[in-house]
């Protein structure tokens, strides 16, 4: 019975078919891979905060250390070399405490502008999961929904025109005889998941080419092997830390006995 409905149907009825089945598979592609991404960026997210409590904070303390002294080797030495060492070993220790210590601030909430209220507003009106034809759609639109809401949290006006483009571009009427406005519009919503698909593919590969993600999978490799990489990189840290105290603390003892 299902081959002879198959055969009944025309060229166009199978293609749309074709399309919508096309359609589904990237759809639950784009799911799978953004399920993905916003697993990946949890992990490095919690990582990099035990990173900095664990780690960061006592690279901080170890280049402030060595401005210290590169700034008390003016006092001994007074060149222009030496001053230029110091404000560079100053600056890189500033770098440091700002990573390790930045996230403790965390900025004020500042209202979205009236362009960008607007702007979601219409995204929604199209892209509301309320608003789908079909279950198939409603999920897709929740996911959507999901991006606009990130968006718009973060003030990103250009995804939300790139959602609020895509809708319009879906959504406009077939302007060829041979196609079926449905057709049409299922091909333009394939186009559109595929190229999102891609995009979240660049982002993972980013992301894993992070510094923060190679120390993460370095840190994954040494729990398997019952290791704490970090607590290994935080006593580490602290012997640097006690021998750049020595040195700071003879450099001083130079200057005081050079002032005599």
């Amino acid at each position: 019975m299902a081959t002879e409905l198959i055969l009944q149907q025309t060229p166009d009825d199978a293609d749309f078919l074709g399309k919508r089945e096309q359609l589904a598979a990237a759809r639950a592609t784009l799911a799978e891979r953004e399920s993905e991404l916003t697993q990946l960026r949890t992990r490095l997210k919690a990582f990099e905060s035990r990173y900095l409590r664990q780690v960061g904070i006592l690279y901080a303390d170890l280049d402030d250390i060595e401005a210290r002294i590169a700034e008390r080797e003016v006092d001994l030495y007074d060149s222009d070399s030496a001053r230029e060492r110091a404000e560079e070993a100053r600056q890189r220790a500033q770098e440091t405490h700002d990573a390790a210590f930045g996230q403790a601030h965390e900025p004020e909430a500042v209202e979205a502008p009236p362009s960008l209220k607007t702007l979601f507003r219409e995204v929604a009106r199209r892209i509301h999961p309320d608003f789908a034809r079909d279950d198939e759609e409603q999920r897709y639109f929740t996911l959507l929904m999901a991006r606009a809401n990130h968006a718009y949290s973060r003030g990103d006006a250009e995804t939300l025109q790139r959602l609020l483009d895509d809708q319009i571009e879906i959504d406009a009427p077939a302007n060829s005889e041979r196609a079926s406005a449905e057709f049409l519009r299922a091909a333009r919503q394939l186009q559109h998941v595929r190229r999102d698909i891609a995009i979240l593919e660049a982002e993972k590969h980013t992301l894993l080419s992070s510094e923060i993600a190679h120390l993460y999978i370095e840190s994954e490799a040494a729990e398997r092997e019952h290791r704490d990489l970090l607590t290994e990189l935080a006593t580490s840290l602290r012997e640097q830390i006690a021998e750049a105290q020595y040195r700071l603390d003879f450099t001083d003892r130079q200057v005081r006995a050079q002032k005599r």
